[in-house]
């Protein structure tokens, strides 16, 4: 049979379900176990171009690098774009994976980048486990930090950030409880110090073989951990066509909005304002260095946000401003190969 097959999957950690479409009809349906080697064999067994999708989840990246090879486009589908379709009617996984076989015929799904570098998905992991350990560290301090507040006591940085501070410290506290508290909690927060200390080390380990985050530290306000989740989450510099589009992503560039008329029925003048949906991590990052850059002084960023404040310009429009300009630079700079004189601001040395 000549012609293009829709394959949509809903997957599981137990069971993959599987609708093949075909000129407009659900003509093939498989049940199986979640495995390389059984979804492989499955579409295998169809002969012609094969386009395949499924929906972003803890296991797309994973499916994606090992099926890649086997059709001839594989998708990961952005879920929020589906969500008003696939919750209409009827739901279950059956269901769920003709709907997605038939949003991908219609050709109505929106694609989430994923690498098929198996290093550079193991790099992301990391990344993505020493943000998460960070948050939970952030996370005991603040807990801990709130049950001295209940009882009126201040707990001292050097008592949190040095355990051999602490038994001294919390044999001084006059109940016995709220002593054997924050001892259990200092427990949970050591844990969560010492994982992040783990996955710091790791990503220090992996990102060694790319030397473009090595570059980027020469930049104002970028740091070995900045650098290296914003390689991570991006990828490639030929991701992007457009600045605008990386910007976006990255939460840091402005949409469009207007809607509706005033009394005299003429359109509404349109609004500039930050993307609502963007990667929350890579938005901390972008925005952490540049507040980093303009707080160094004398390098072309500062020097941009004092040209913007003494032009009237709000602190935070300026802020933003400054955090497209970086990582603008660090993109071209990472399309290019060249590295950046700080004091100039232009491209300096050809990277071998």
């Amino acid at each position: 049979m000549n012609g293009i097959y829709y394959i949509g999957i809903d997957v599981h950690n137990n069971n993959t379900e599987i609708a093949i479409r075909y000129k407009g009809q659900i003509r093939q349906r498989f049940s199986l176990p979640t495995s390389i080697p059984a979804i492989a064999t499955a579409i295998e067994s169809i002969n012609g171009k094969k386009i395949m999708a499924v929906e972003e989840g803890p296991m797309a990246g994973w499916l994606y690098r090992n099926l890649l090879k086997k059709v001839d486009k594989f998708i990961v589908a952005e879920p929020r774009r589906n969500k008003l379709i696939s919750s209409d009617g009827d739901h279950d996984d059956k269901i769920d994976s003709a709907k997605l076989a038939m949003l991908l015929e219609g050709g109505f799904l929106k694609e989430v980048y994923h690498s098929d570098d198996d290093k550079k998905a193991q790099l992301k992991q990391w990344v993505n486990l020493y943000h998460d350990r960070v948050k939970d560290a952030v996370r005991s301090i603040n807990k801990i930090r709130a049950v001295g507040r209940m009882q009126g006591i201040k707990i001292p940085r050097c008592v949190i950030n040095k355990p051999q501070n602490r038994v001294k410290w919390l044999k001084q506290l006059e109940q016995v409880s709220l002593s054997e508290q924050l001892n259990m909690l200092f427990i949970g927060y050591d844990a969560a110090a010492e994982q992040t200390h783990l996955a710091k080390k790791q990503l220090i380990r992996l990102g060694r073989s790319y030397p473009i985050i090595k570059i980027w530290q020469q930049l104002a306000g970028v740091g070995l951990i900045r650098a290296t989740t914003l390689f991570a989450y991006i990828d490639t510099p030929w991701r992007f066509r457009k600045k605008n589009k990386l910007w976006k992503y990255c939460g840091i560039g402005l949409v469009r909005t207007a809607s509706g008329t005033d009394s005299k029925g003429r359109p509404k003048p349109a609004r500039l304002q930050l993307p609502w949906f963007c990667n929350r991590t890579l938005k901390n990052v972008v925005l952490g260095a540049a507040i980093s850059a303009v707080r160094q002084k004398d390098n072309i960023f500062s020097r941009q946000y004092e040209r913007m404040i003494k032009n009237g310009i709000a602190t935070s429009n300026a802020r933003h401003s400054v955090a497209r300009s970086l990582l603008t630079v660090m993109w071209g700079i990472w399309k290019s190969s060249y590295k950046f004189d700080m004091t100039q601001g232009h491209h300096q040395i050809a990277v071998a």
